[in-house]
């Protein structure tokens, strides 16, 4: 009976090691179990992260007409899941209730929250993944609201709990708000007349007006804010923060990010503009111009007749006093240039907006145009190295390769000078008092345009000679504005100048007796006319027609010049050249800024 006992113990103790290793695996799955759980804490499963959402945030989350997760956001997410390894649950709903699920750890991370630094005390943000426009959408027929000033004390319908509602109770706490549940219902509720406007960004706002036929509303011109966009996590939760900032990270360098993108939101961004369009674009805003600048020279012209009839009656009246006479063609003078003034407003007014928005997408998509050839260009290199040269459309490559990119630089040059001569005619149209409360060193004001148009002064003169005083008061005024109008003296200086060996002289002095703080230019030009000179600062005159001129650059130049408080003086001699002479008043030391 002993040697029993003795025998079974043995084989319970020959059983031990096998105990201690399913023991020992049993631990181990369970570890490996935990591990996979701290991914996803939304309770949706072991390893599954669950991701929230915005049911109706077209094109960037929504439910289809299908009744499943579509848009933007959804695709990206799962393509990070799918780069990283892990597993997603979308779920989608109420923006409200998302971001209560969040806070209470119902879900794990919502896949688009609009940043503010508000929001960092409760959430920690991913790397963005998208730009948000906001913009102010009204009624076309109520055009009283054009900027986010104008919507203090106005009736504003917001989405609850979004971006724009907390933007609002910080910038009007005082501010009349009607709360919706999703964007389209305050587009509708817009629609349909309620409120004074609504606050929804540009791209869903108008993704939402095509697809639900809302054709009451427009969005105000310039976006009142651009916020980055992208994940969000409660505050704390690194890990699955990490992930998606990598999985996002990845997309990006495959290119994969950039095809969702242009699937989801390239749609409805500006598409490359066609040469038809442009031709469109420019048919439609040359008739109308053509139109107006018809009838205002002939306004021009005939009021102008009745002008010169009546003068000449009112000079047969009057013949014996010469006096009378020469003040009534001064008012005569004033009566046509006012009538010049009306008209140039009438003009701007009319086309500048028609002009700048074709020109505006021709600026937005050349750059688009130069992404698209830098990145395709190493491809096809690689392509003609392998089959050599080859066509493009009815050009070879070769060629193309060399000159595709001067193209679209003189093009991008071209549109540029468009939108510089518009707000040229802008400028001098409004008149409008730009800051003048800086502290300026003409010294430095010019050197900084002598820099600006050094190439050309160059190519125009054989010597630039600078003599700047040691010392000199300071000017109020804006240096912007002071260094426009000295380029502009020292471009008319290269310009008039003509055969070899001649120069421009720029130079500055204190005029104590005066009190007045001088510029000078001086050129060796072609000079100009006696008669001309009186009318160098009018509008539209110019002696370079032929060259291109406009005949705004002085008239500008002379404007900036009063609004300084100052002067410009002109002298010239006919083949001996031409000096232009800037006078400001001099800051004295004890003035207050």
């Amino acid at each position: 009976m002993q040697k029993s006992r003795t025998g079974g113990a043995g084989r319970e103790l020959s059983r031990l090691p096998l105990v201690a290793a399913l023991l020992f695996l049993c631990l181990t799955l369970f570890a490996a179990a935990a591990g996979a759980d701290t991914l996803g804490r939304g309770g949706a499963g072991k390893g599954v992260v669950v991701v929230g959402g915005d049911f109706n945030y077209p094109p960037y989350e929504f439910v289809d007409h299908d009744g499943k997760p579509a848009g933007f956001n959804v695709e990206l997410t799962r393509a990070i899941a799918e780069v990283m390894g892990f597993k997603v649950e979308i779920t989608l709903g109420p923006w409200d209730g998302m971001r209560r699920a969040l806070e209470q750890g119902d879900v794990d991370i919502l896949q688009g929250m609009a940043f503010s630094q508000e929001r960092t005390s409760e959430v920690d943000f991913s790397t963005p993944h998208a730009l948000l426009f906001q913009s102010i959408w009204i009624r076309r027929d109520d055009r009283r609201i054009r900027s986010i000033d104008d919507v203090r004390g106005k009736e504003v319908i917001v989405m609850k709990n979004s971006i724009m509602h907390d933007f609002m109770k910080g910038f009007d706490p005082k501010a009349r708000l009607i709360l919706t549940d999703t964007l389209a219902e305050a587009l509708r509720l817009l629609n349909q007349g309620r409120g004074d406007c609504a606050l929804v960004s540009r791209l869903t706002g108008m993704y939402l007006e095509k697809e639900m036929g809302l054709k009451r509303i427009v969005p105000v011109a310039e976006p009142i804010m651009t916020q980055a966009y992208g994940y969000a996590v409660k505050r704390g939760n690194a890990e699955v923060l990490a992930r998606f900032n990598e999985g996002l990270a990845i997309l990006k360098r495959s290119g994969q990010f950039q095809e969702i993108h242009n699937k989801w939101l390239g749609v409805m961004e500006s598409q490359p503009v066609s040469w038809a369009r442009v031709v469109r674009y420019v048919t439609l805003v040359s008739l109308p111009l053509l139109l107006i600048l018809g009838g205002t020279v002939v306004w021009s012209r005939t009021l102008q007749k009745r002008v010169a009839q009546r003068t000449e009656e009112l000079a047969r009246e009057v013949a014996e006093k010469q006096q009378a006479l020469e003040k009534l063609r001064m008012h005569q003078d004033q009566l046509v240039q006012a009538d010049k003034l009306a008209s140039l407003g009438t003009l701007v007014a009319g086309v500048a907006h028609e002009i700048n928005n074709p020109n505006g997408l021709i600026l937005l998509n050349l750059p688009r145009f130069e992404e698209v050839l830098r990145g395709s260009q190493p491809i096809l290199d690689e392509y003609r190295e392998q089959h050599g040269d080859f066509k493009l459309g009815r050009h070879s490559y070769d060629r193309l390769r060399e000159e595709l990119p001067h193209m679209l630089s003189e093009t991008q040059d071209a549109a540029k000078r468009i939108k510089r001569i518009v707000s040229e005619l802008k400028d001098f149209a409004r008149r409008d008092s730009a800051d003048l409360t800086e502290l300026l060193d003409l010294n430095l004001c010019a050197q900084a345009a002598l820099r600006l148009v050094e190439n050309t002064v160059v190519k125009n003169s054989h010597q630039v000679v600078a003599n700047f005083a040691d010392t000199l008061p300071r000017v109020k005024g804006n240096s912007q504005r002071i260094e426009q109008v000295i380029v502009n003296l020292l471009l008319n200086a290269a310009q008039s100048l003509e055969g070899s060996g001649k120069s421009i002289q720029i130079s500055t002095r204190h005029d104590r007796f005066r009190d007045l703080v001088l510029l000078t230019v001086r050129d060796e030009g072609r000079g100009v006319e006696p008669e001309h000179l009186a009318r160098l600062t009018d509008p539209f005159f110019t002696t370079k027609r032929e060259e291109g001129g406009c005949g705004l650059g002085l008239s500008i130049s002379a404007g900036i010049v009063k609004q300084h408080g100052g002067t410009l003086n002109f002298d010239s001699h006919p083949g001996f050249g031409t000096t232009v002479t800037m006078e400001l008043p001099a800051l004295r030391e004890n003035a207050s800024v």
